[in-house]
């Protein structure tokens, strides 16, 4: 596989606007929804990561949001359609848990959609509590310690 390399994206940034173009092309537009101004309008305030190409080009990036001085709420993850089901989530979220605990965070949480429960499972999150809907679809509380 290609080298990628995990990087942390600032706000305002050329990378940031290609991270909004790919959470709105995977997490988005599939549901006939759109990225909004609203949905944005924390990011400044939250930590952003994402795994470049030797080009420069984002092929996955997640959102971390800290909750407390030790837990952290992971948000929109999304790898490009074309390289997904080729372990650029789980490289993703490896490094994302590396380098928030290297920031003094110990506990993850996140809303899982349903369909995407047994990815989060099989990197040790577990279920907490029943099913919501969130963005018009089935999602679950996950976490992990």
């Amino acid at each position: 596989m290609t080298p990628l390399v995990f990087l942390e994206i600032a706000h305002g940034t050329p990378e940031y606007l290609q991270e909004l173009a790919l959470r709105d092309e995977v997490l988005r537009r599939p549901l006939g929804l759109v990225l909004t101004d609203g949905d944005v309008s924390n990011d400044a305030e939250q930590l952003h990561f994402g795994l470049f190409d030797a080009d420069g080009s984002l092929t996955a990036c997640v959102v971390a949001v800290p909750a407390t001085l030790s837990k952290a709420k992971i948000r929109q993850m999304a790898v490009s359609p074309a390289l997904q089901s080729q372990g650029l989530g789980r490289r993703l979220m490896e490094a994302l848990e590396k380098e928030l605990r290297a920031r003094g965070f110990h506990e993850f949480e996140l809303h899982a959609r349903r369909s995407a429960e047994g990815f989060y499972h099989r990197l040790g999150y577990t279920t907490e509590g029943g099913e919501f809907t969130e963005v018009t679809i089935p999602h679950v509380k996950m976490l992990k310690r």
